[in-house]
């Protein structure tokens, strides 16, 4: 866990709820007032955020004691209850929806990550995130296809050279976006991997020709093109598999060979899972 990152996340994030009080909680309920809650879950899935969630209440009151009855990636059932909290109880009416927003958003992730990778567990293939998160968050949303047992692509635009379609075209072509890469990483003094993407067998064959690249991404290819892309690459170059792959296709990519299938509905369309913290 990034502490630093997590810490100003959580900060900025309270900013913005609490801004100058927690008006409702002040008025209603005396300031010294003393009690319990626990996190009870409502529906069926893998559980993220635990972790987060203490942060999230040692950051708003270290005197909060927080009780874990359950791990990330525990997979939790209607009824079970994740964690308790005792302490004052404006600290927990502040904490509540930060840490149920952050928990209900990141396991909806974990579960379907977790759901598609059980699809794949007799493949070799693994299931990457992309940059299609909600900004941010990404680092919650990352964090939470790993729980599910993901695997994390490029986190930004800074670790790793993507070239796509854009690149490719506003370069003149795939030989000068390639080596136009590899000189601008030699110029710089950067270590850091190319992924170049395709987008048919012949721009493949581009690539192949020119070679310099650690990843070849195969984008919106049929299953046809996509075994005969594969067949094409015979292991020189890791495979990622990307564009309209979903739940119910996503077996049958991973059947034509690649390494990699990257789902951007990991993180930009899923369903949060259901949870609360009640008071007991």
């Amino acid at each position: 866990m990034d502490t630093q990152l997590i810490h100003q996340f959580i900060k900025n994030a309270l900013t913005e709820d609490v801004g100058d009080g927690d008006h409702t909680s002040l008025s209603t309920i005396p300031a010294a007032t003393q009690g319990k809650a626990k996190l009870i879950i409502k529906e069926d899935g893998i559980l993220a955020g635990i972790e987060l969630a203490i942060e999230i209440f040692k950051e708003v009151d270290t005197g909060l004691k927080v009780d874990v009855l359950l791990q990330d990636g525990a997979e939790v059932k209607f009824g079970d209850i994740a964690l308790t909290v005792s302490g004052s109880t404006h600290s927990i009416l502040i904490a509540e929806r930060l840490v149920l927003n952050c928990m209900q958003r990141m396991s909806g992730i974990a579960t379907t990550t977790h759901r598609i990778v059980s699809l794949l567990k007799n493949t070799k293939t693994k299931i990457l995130d992309t940059r299609k998160t909600t900004p941010g968050l990404r680092y919650l949303e990352k964090w939470a296809v790993r729980i599910g047992g993901g695997v994390n692509h490029r986190i930004g635009l800074y670790d790793m050279i993507l070239i796509k379609d854009n690149h490719v075209d506003y370069a003149g072509g795939i030989a000068n976006a390639i080596t136009a890469a590899q000189k601008y990483l030699a110029d710089q003094h950067k270590n850091l991997e190319i992924e170049i993407e395709v987008r048919n067998l012949e721009e493949l064959k581009q690539v192949l020709a020119i070679g310099g690249v650690n990843r070849i991404m195969l984008d919106n290819f049929s299953f046809e093109n996509l075994r005969a892309a594969v067949a094409l690459i015979d292991g020189k170059f890791t495979t990622e598999a990307s564009g309209g792959i979903t739940e119910a296709n996503v077996a049958e990519y991973a059947a034509c060979g690649v390494d990699f299938i990257s789902m951007g509905a990991l993180t930009h369309s899923v369903k949060s899972l259901d949870m609360s913290l009640k008071a007991y």
